[in-house]
């Protein structure tokens, strides 16, 4: 099945290219759009201040992330747990930027662009001219945002995670009704909805059951 990352940033602050730093990185793993479980989370020494607008944010401040690793120091690791996949993220430029910058300073090609899935662009073209932050989309899909009081990363990578799946379908994108070596499940677009039907197919044992059961009912509306 598809692999692909879920991941989001904190920065020190909104441009790399005036000395801003990642000082946090969060990437879940997802397998046919869901979360594997499998995560990458990291706080980095952003080798400058913290500016207080900054922490009021995020929570971080430069003292928080003293003794922490530099991004050169992690990068491999990161590098290795993304892979060639695709790099899912709201608002994925500026993470992409962000990255991009941090890369270049360790001596690393920057990430394709055309890897990048961008999940305020998706809410853009589905709630046109609606709020589309990620606390919008959380209390629109009803996903539960009380423990989001600041942008922690990782938290903000599950929540994601959860708005994605409704973005691309709802709940019942990928769902699961197969067993290990069963057959597995079409899967139709519907184009009005935008979202993904799941036609699950039985087997001919199944289908042979099914018949076995019907014959013992008296006037069985599968026989009309």
């Amino acid at each position: 099945m598809k692999r692909s990352i879920l991941f989001d940033t904190e920065t020190t602050g909104l441009d790399p290219a005036t000395g801003d730093r990642v000082i946090e990185i969060a990437a879940l793993e997802l397998v046919g759009d869901l979360p594997t479980g499998n995560t990458f989370h990291v706080l980095l020494d952003p080798e400058r201040d913290v500016p207080e607008e900054a922490s009021r944010v995020h929570g971080f401040t430069r003292a928080d992330l003293e003794g922490k690793p530099k991004f050169a120091e992690v990068v491999q690791d990161f590098m290795a747990f993304i892979g060639d996949d695709a790099l899912i993220a709201h608002n994925a430029r500026f993470d992409f930027g962000f990255l991009n910058a941090e890369l270049k300073l360790a001596g690393h090609k920057p990430l394709d662009m055309g890897r990048m899935v961008d999940t305020l662009d998706m809410a853009r073209e589905r709630f046109p001219g609606m709020p589309n932050s990620l606390d919008a989309l959380c209390r629109r899909f009803g996903v539960d945002l009380s423990a989001r009081t600041t942008h922690n990363a990782l938290l903000d990578c599950k929540l994601l995670a959860e708005v994605y799946v409704e973005l691309m379908g709802g709940r019942q994108h990928g769902l699961g009704l197969v067993a290990e070596g069963g057959q597995a499940p079409s899967v139709i677009y519907d184009a009005p909805t935008r979202r993904q039907v799941v036609r699950v197919v039985p087997t001919p044992q199944e289908m042979a059951a099914h018949s076995a059961f019907v014959e013992k009912l008296s006037d069985a509306v599968w026989n009309t």
